[in-house]
């Protein structure tokens, strides 16, 4: 890749901190080194949020205006409008990477109430994205330097997690990691796989089995694909400071298995991937924050290490 990478970066929001964030992404010295950068949003939103904190109005070369906020939008309130707007820009961003007009999509943070108040019927970004690019299964994976998580499952309730678990399933999630990993780190990654029940089920104590029945034979089958990669381990155990700096990247079971540990290490650098999908996406490891919308004291490290690490990785998708 001889240009710097297009980056299309979603507003998320309307009400959130996402317009103020993209504003300050369009003026970083560290975005605008690694990428040439697009906000997708509303020029006018934006204009009207740089002149509510007495900031310069954005370049218009650098916005996609979409035009599509009509309602008078209140910092920190949920919305049908904002949800509707939000998901607009998400999926004209998908559409511009599939058509290879951009090389990446570094996502804003969305409102799933407001999504939902919209009729949106899609709970998180990363169902979107898996449904816009026709990915049977996209995979997410929070990454930053302490640590990195992929989940084999997403947005669901907890009891709904054992029927969703897979050999296939967790060996798919093990392989599109260790690809994800490489990439980004340049080698052969080691993997650990967490265990499902506590004490990773205790031989078959606690649970159905699930780390007997599903999760260790998909592990035997990633080894046999050449992957490094070890557990089930006890959730309880497997964050533990020797084990971390001996992992470059955990693949959890359910959501809040993996994004405990990683918000509770690194909350304001972690990036969030989507591994399986035909474009490269990146998003903020963070919310809306609608108590601070509009204030100019949301912390863009996020951000920036998002729009990073979807240039990388475009890069290095292209010279594959």
């Amino acid at each position: 890749m001889s240009h710097l990478p297009r980056v299309a970066i979603t507003m998320g929001d309307p009400a959130g901190v996402g317009p103020e964030l993209c504003l300050r992404l369009l003026r970083d010295p560290r975005v605008l080194a690694v990428c040439e950068p697009f906000v997708i949003g509303d020029l006018n939103h934006l204009a009207r949020v740089a002149a509510h904190l007495g900031w310069p109005a954005p370049d218009t070369q650098f916005v996609r205006d979409l035009g599509n906020i009509q309602a008078d939008i209140e910092p920190g309130k949920v919305s049908a409008a904002c949800g509707q707007a939000a998901y607009e820009y998400v999926t004209f961003a998908i559409d511009e990477a599939l058509a290879g007009r951009v090389d990446a999509v570094a996502t804003g943070p969305i409102n799933k109430e407001a999504l939902h108040a919209a009729g949106v019927p899609f709970p998180g970004h990363t169902e979107i994205l898996a449904d816009r690019t026709n990915t049977p299964r996209a995979c997410m994976m929070l990454t930053a330097d302490a640590i990195t998580c992929s989940l084999v499952t997403v947005h669901v309730g907890y009891r709904e997690v054992p029927a969703l678990l897979t050999r296939e399933l967790v060996r798919e999630t093990i392989e599109v990691t260790a690809a994800a990993m490489e990439r980004m780190r340049g080698r052969k990654p080691r993997l650990l796989v967490c265990g499902l029940n506590p004490h990773a089920g205790e031989h078959g104590l606690f649970g159905d089995r699930e780390e007997e029945r599903i999760i260790a034979p998909a592990i035997a089958d990633a080894r046999e694909m050449g992957i490094d990669v070890s557990g089930p381990l006890p959730p309880d155990t497997a964050f533990l400071p020797k084990l971390r700096a001996a992992t470059d990247a955990y693949v959890c079971m359910y959501h809040d298995q993996g994004l405990i540990p990683l918000k509770s290490l690194a909350f304001e650098e972690a990036v969030n991937v989507t591994l399986g999908l035909p474009i490269v996406r990146t998003s903020v490891d963070h919310g809306t924050a609608f108590a601070i919308a509009w204030r100019g004291v949301a912390d863009v490290s996020s951000f920036v290490k998002a729009v990073e690490l979807a240039a990388k990785l475009a890069r290095s998708r292209e010279e594959c």
